[in-house]
């Protein structure tokens, strides 16, 4: 089957399955109603902080404080985007279809990435406008600097998010077993071990905590992470390629 017949059919089958609507939507308004939300407090509280707080206030970041728990949605997309070709036996009927096991993971990795930075790209800018209208006096610019960058960077880091999930759940094969170590890495091992001084400088390398920083603008007054924006979205990538690799090495190897 020639490669847009495959590109096609992987198309097909992501739209015809509703997981795939529910979860970027809620992925989109989750992001922009909170990061809206925490920008508006954080811009109510801004007369309460003290001179330390004040010099690492960063206005373009908290239009992205929702994306803390947007990226669960875009999680569950990667995730169903692959493991339900295993949980309903498609994966049997695909690869018979699609023998060159290379050319079926990386087409439905493709056509999955595209739509997922459609969406991630259309919810960063709308969450940064809405985020920085309702931060009055304390609002940027999507021209100052620094500021597009991050606004760029925020829908790179969600559509980045979601390509690590498919690369692991392309290596678990179940959903539930995908779910149950990508939610608790996010939410629970990262940010203790990045709270944690002992342990502080090894999280920093985790996808999560490496790909945030660029979206951050204006670095914390005791910040002392070892590398810039495009380094930390670089760290990120590389563990995506990393996990993509083992994920077609593994399909190469298995059974269906």
């Amino acid at each position: 089957m020639s490669s847009t017949r495959v590109l096609k059919s992987e198309w097909t089958k992501i739209k015809s399955v509703n997981s795939t609507l529910w979860t970027l939507s809620l992925a989109a308004i989750v992001t922009i109603g909170l990061g809206m939300l925490i920008s508006h407090f954080a811009s109510s509280d801004f007369d309460n902080l003290d001179e330390k707080d004040r010099l690492g206030f960063d206005a373009t970041s908290m239009s992205f404080a929702g994306m803390g728990l947007g990226q669960l949605a875009m999680i569950v997309f990667g995730v169903l985007v692959v493991s339900n070709e295993y949980s309903t036996g498609m994966i049997r009927t695909s690869l018979a279809a699609v023998p060159q096991r290379g050319k079926f993971l990386f087409s439905k990795v493709a056509v999955a990435t595209a739509l997922a930075f459609v969406v991630a790209m259309i919810t960063a800018f709308i969450s940064f406008f809405l985020g920085q209208s309702v931060m009055g006096v304390h609002k940027v610019s999507i021209g100052d600097p620094g500021v597009l960058r991050a606004v760029i960077g925020g829908g790179l880091y969600m559509t980045l998010i979601a390509v690590f999930s498919m690369a692991v759940a392309s290596l678990l094969r179940s959903p539930m077993l995908s779910l149950g170590i990508l939610m608790p890495l996010f939410f629970l091992v990262s940010p203790i071990l990045g709270s944690v001084s002992a342990t502080k400088k090894i999280a920093r390398y985790l996808p999560d905590q490496a790909g945030q920083k660029v979206m951050q603008v204006v670095a914390p007054i005791d910040d002392s992470t070892p590398y810039g924006p495009w380094g930390g979205l670089a760290i990120m990538i590389a563990w995506v390629v990393v996990a993509l690799a083992c994920g077609y090495w593994l399909l190469k190897k298995r059974d269906a």
